[in-house]
């Protein structure tokens, strides 16, 4: 990896947001591939956050300022990728499902998924199956991962996957759920195609899902 990558990634690494955006700018200064900026700069660093965070190395606060840093690098590049012609690994809408406000979880998943060349729309918290279904429609995903941090509202992930059923969609596309409450076992129960503890397995896992 030659310096300037280096740079990026180790900006992103140390969660330094402005940096990450200077340290961009500079590579690309210098004619450095959209691509390749995106790969050894910002996904192996994000690689490498989830890798510390598994082993325990940092927490949660530094997986968010880190998976932030890199949001503010891959804002600078996007325009460069869509012009490179550089097509992310999949597409996934992502959404706290109805009644749960809870959005850290379900942040740091999108930008972790971001790190790993998803594109990712979106769509909030508390969000009803009938919006979901829409946006599925409308976006067409590979991916839907479902977040939920109640037991009250993890039933809410079984209305949705009933309802892409009797959208017509369901074949089109893998669930992936996750949530303090959430198991394995319901994932089976509800037939969602992936469960996941945590946002750096989710990133691993929907690689894995959507290969």
């Amino acid at each position: 990896m030659n310096e300037t990558l280096k740079n990026v990634y180790t900006a992103v690494v140390e969660g330094a947001m402005q940096e990450t955006s200077q340290k961009v700018q500079a590579a690309l200064d210098e004619g450095a591939e959209p691509e390749k900026i995106l790969n050894e700069g910002l996904i192996a660093a994000m690689n490498e956050v989830g890798r510390q965070f598994e082993t325990g190395q940092v927490y949660v606060p530094e997986m968010l300022i880190a998976a932030k840093s890199m949001k503010y690098g891959l804002e600078l590049l996007r325009p460069h990728l869509v012009e490179a012609d550089v097509q992310p690994l999949g597409r996934v809408v992502i959404a706290t499902v109805q009644g749960d406000l809870h959005d850290i979880g379900k942040n740091l998943v999108s930008m972790m998924l971001e790190g790993a060349g998803f594109e990712v729309i979106d769509l909030g918290v508390d969000v009803k199956p009938e919006e979901l279904i829409a946006a599925v429609k409308e976006h067409q995903p590979d991916l839907v991962a479902l977040s939920a941090l109640l037991t009250t509202t993890m039933e809410n992930m079984r209305t949705v996957m009933t309802m892409l059923e009797e959208a017509g969609v369901r074949n089109q596309l893998q669930v992936m759920i996750g949530g303090a409450p959430v198991t394995q076992n319901f994932a089976d129960e509800i037939g969602a195609e992936g469960f996941s503890v945590d946002a750096s397995q989710a990133a691993k896992l929907a690689k894995k899902m959507v290969s």
